[in-house]
């Protein structure tokens, strides 16, 4: 992985060569990643779903009812929208993928309508 500055800028270079996601959505998406390996107990490959599940409970932690319309501003639509970030930094070199992986495993997931409202936080806890 690029030092933090390499990254950033890498980061933002991929936003801008597809300009459709904005930088922070990528960052999430890494960040998630991070999460979601740091929590499993042979650090490897995270699944698709699991690698949503950790968006949503990152996004749920930090913006609260208000993260779909966060991940709305950064182009963000639904789930399918994070896999096709996934992928953008798959095909660029930042993340690898197995064969099995697929586009399809983040189709429909979660609607971020119902995962950030408040009925969502209070079955959290």
């Amino acid at each position: 992985m690029p030092k933090t500055i390499d990254l950033a800028q890498t980061i933002h270079a991929i936003a801008g060569k597809r300009g459709v996601f904005r930088p922070e959505a990528y960052l999430f998406v890494l960040e998630s990643l991070e999460m979601a390996m740091e929590n499993i107990e042979v650090r490897g490959h995270v699944s698709g779903t699991d690698l949503l599940d950790w968006i949503r409970r990152l996004g749920q932690e930090r913006y609260g009812v208000m993260a779909g319309d966060v991940f709305n501003c950064w182009g963000v639509q639904g789930t399918l929208d994070f896999g096709r970030i996934v992928f953008h930094l798959v095909e660029e070199g930042l993340l690898k993928k197995r064969d099995e992986d697929s586009l399809i495993d983040f189709l429909d997931r979660f609607d971020f309508q119902d995962a950030f409202t408040l009925q969502a936080f209070r079955g959290r806890g």
